[in-house]
C-alpha cells in the first residue's frame, strides 16, 4: 500500500526519516503507521502486507528504515531480509517487529543483518526511538531482547545432525527408531543425544524438547 507521496522539506529543514512498514495484520499495520506519522521527523512512505510486496516497495522507495514483521505471507521477514542483504550495495537498515521473542528468532535475524528487534507489545515511544536510532546507523535492542541475544550467542550451537535427532526426540521416537530413520547406529544416536543435553544444559530428553521449543530452536506441530 502506497501512502501520501513524500515531499521533501523546505531547504534548510532536516528531512524526516523515511520508513517502509510490512505487517500482515491490518490493525497492527495501521497502528504502526499512526505511531510513526505522529512525529514530524518520521514519515511512513509505503506499507505492505506480504513479503513479496515489501521487497518491491523497498527498491521503489529506498527507505532509511525498513520495519518487517517476522511472519509474513509469501515470504517471511527473515527471507526478505536475507534477500535484500544479498543484493547490491543498498543494505537495508531493518527493524524486526514480531510476537516471537525466542532466542533462536532473535539470533537468526541479527545474524541476517537486522539492526533492531521489537515485540509488538512495545510502547509507541520505544518504536519511534528504535526508528530514529537505526536511521542513524545505530542498533536498538530492548534490555530483555539484548539478554536473550547474548545468551543465544554464547550458547553452543547444535549441528545439523543434532537438530535432526532433536526433531526426532520431539516426535517421541526412541534411539533405535531414530537410527533407522537417519541410517546411523544406535550408539551414534546415544552420542548425539548426550551432546544435545550438554549443549542445552538439560538433564533429560523431555527437558531438552521443552527448552528447545521455548528458545525457538524447534517448533512442535
Amino acid at each position: 500500500m502506497n501512502l501520501k507521496p513524500y515531499r521533501p522539506e523546505a531547504p534548510g529543514d532536516e528531512s524526516p526519516v523515511r520508513v517502509v512498514v510490512a505487517d500482515d495484520h491490518p490493525v497492527i499495520l495501521e497502528g504502526l503507521i499512526k505511531i510513526l506519522n505522529s512525529q514530524k521527523d518520521i514519515r511512513v512512505v509505503a506499507s505492505a502486507a506480504d513479503g513479496e510486496e515489501v521487497t518491491k516497495l523497498y527498491y521503489q522507495f529506498r527507505p532509511d528504515v525498513l520495519i518487517l514483521d517476522l511472519r509474513l505471507p509469501k515470504k517471511d521477514g527473515l527471507q526478505v531480509l536475507n534477500e535484500l542483504m544479498a543484493r547490491g550495495n543498498s543494505k537495508p537498515r531493518a527493524i524486526i517487529i514480531t510476537t516471537f521473542d525466542c532466542e533462536q528468532a532473535i539470533f537468526q535475524t541479527v545474524r541476517a543483518g537486522a539492526k533492531g528487534y521489537l515485540v509488538k507489545v512495545a510502547d509507541p515511544q520505544e518504536i519511534r526511538e528504535a526508528v530514529r536510532r537505526v536511521a542513524k546507523g545505530e542498533t536498538f535492542f530492548p534490555p530483555e531482547i539484548g539478554l536473550k541475544l547474548a545468551k543465544s550467542i554464547s550458547s553452543p550451537r547444535l549441528s545439523r545432525r543434532e537438530m535432526e535427532v532433536l526433531g526426532s526426540l520431539a516426535s517421541g521416537k526412541r534411539n533405535k527408531e531414530i537410527g533407522r530413520a537417519l541410517d546411523i547406529s544406535e550408539g551414534t544416536i546415544k552420542y548425539h543425544v548426550k551432546s544435545i543435553l550438554r549443549k542445552l544444559d538439560v538433564i533429560g530428553r523431555a527437558e531438552a524438547v521443552a527448552v528447545a521449543t521455548r528458545r525457538g530452536i524447534i517448533q512442535l506441530a
